[in-house]
């Protein structure tokens, strides 16, 4: 049984969710999303809340369940405030800097990283070695965040790389003479 699969999605005051076969779309102050849930659930919408439960017992089921009524959850969060990801950046002369919509990074490689900001993110700079993402979709912010980073990983002996804030990195010890 999954046991956040059993807990229903309260919708807040000036949320609303519509469903259309397994479709449903959740509108609030700050927008609107919708999902295409598979059709190994089932969705439900009473009033003010959404439910969503298996269809049969077999494992991907059981596994759709839980994932859809986590994807409903983050809809309406989603629509009434915003996903946040901040990046650290460390290392000498690496640092990240803002141009109209093209995030501009120097990571130490023979160019500058232009990076395109998609739309439906945010993303803001309030220092030099660090980076603010911002957004309605949980999905989308996560991604944005993990594609920044993969540019550069902090490294195991320095620690030099863009990392989460609040990320730790376990350190090597080198070589020894």
């Amino acid at each position: 049984m999954s046991r956040i699969g059993k807990k229903p999605v309260d919708l807040p005051d000036g949320v609303t969710a519509s469903l259309s076969g397994q479709t449903i779309e959740v509108k609030g102050p700050k927008g609107s999303q919708s999902f295409t849930a598979t059709d190994d659930v089932t969705l439900e919408v009473d009033g003010n809340v959404v439910t969503v439960s298996p269809r049969g017992k077999s494992k991907r089921a059981r596994q759709q369940w839980g994932m859809s009524r986590t994807i409903v959850a983050n809809m309406v969060h989603g629509v009434t405030s915003t996903f946040k990801k901040e990046l650290e950046i460390q290392g000498v002369g690496y640092r990240a800097a803002l141009q109209g919509n093209v995030l501009k990074l120097n990571l130490g490689l023979s160019h500058d990283v232009d990076f395109p900001i998609p739309d439906g993110v945010t993303v803001t700079c309030p220092k030099q070695t660090e980076i603010v993402i911002e957004g309605h979709d949980a999905q989308l912010v996560g991604q944005v965040a993990a594609n920044i980073r993969d540019w550069r990983k902090p490294e195991p002996y320095k620690g030099k790389g863009i990392r989460y804030k609040g990320e730790y990195i376990f350190q090597k010890e080198g070589k020894k003479k």
